[in-house]
């Protein structure tokens, strides 16, 4: 279990590093049509979640996994788009749908 925890908080961190490098760089395109829907998303996920946490449809316990697993898709999308000057791919767009749906059946069950 700590060994998983160490290698997911060193894949955040190296992926932190490397955003924030790419960004200083000026090719950071956050409104790309691809990424700005995604990011959509992942807000309005956020925003249920903690309405359904409020609700006390969720735990506490649960919302922070909920929250956690968002959070990293969020990197994750970042990650791609920093391979692609800030744009992310069909396909990338894709894996990423696939990921924020399986979240998505998690908020309020």
């Amino acid at each position: 279990m700590k060994k998983l925890f160490f290698s997911a908080a060193a894949l955040i961190a190296l992926l932190s590093i490397s955003s924030a490098t790419f960004a200083q760089d000026g090719k950071w395109d956050r409104q790309h049509p691809r990424r700005a829907e995604v990011n959509s998303r992942l807000n309005n996920q956020d925003r249920r979640i903690n309405q359904e946490r409020r609700e006390g449809e969720i735990s506490g316990a649960k919302a922070a996994r909920l929250h956690a697993q968002d959070h990293a898709i969020r990197h994750e999308e970042r990650a791609m788009a920093a391979r692609h000057d800030g744009h992310i791919t069909r396909g990338e767009q894709a894996r990423i749908n696939r990921q924020e749906n399986h979240v998505s059946r998690r908020i309020g069950r």
